[in-house]
């Protein structure tokens, strides 16, 4: 569950940070803005997940001890998504875009040409 879920939203940052590159943004920029956009969705995502797991992990109800570990487990795995998501995505995808846009130099008209 925590990788699907790391997964989905490492996959939402790269979308937008690629869009924000085919806007001609260099690939700091675009990995800076993707990380502040969409923070708040990653954010709920894996908050909703948490509060959800909450139930099993504290393991309250008769049998319940047997299936709390694999709910702080997952809660675990899902911080530590989270903090992968938005810190060491970005980082690099920054690296490996070596700060260079999308924007194809040929098809931008040069000032005055129509």
């Amino acid at each position: 569950m925590s990788i699907g879920v790391a997964t989905a939203n490492s996959i939402l940052l790269v979308t937008f940070a690629n869009e924000q590159q085919a806007e001609g943004k260099i690939a700091m920029e675009s990995a800076l803005e993707a990380g502040r956009a969409r923070m708040r969705p990653v954010l709920m995502t894996a908050a909703a997940m948490i509060i959800g797991m909450l139930p099993m992990s504290l393991g309250l109800v008769e049998g319940g001890e047997k299936n709390a570990p694999l709910g702080r487990a997952v809660i675990g795995g899902l911080l530590v998504a989270t903090s992968t998501t938005l810190l060491f995505v970005p980082v690099v995808y920054s690296l490996l875009r070596h700060g260079k846009s999308n924007v194809d130099p040929e098809s931008t008209p040069v000032s005055g040409e129509v």
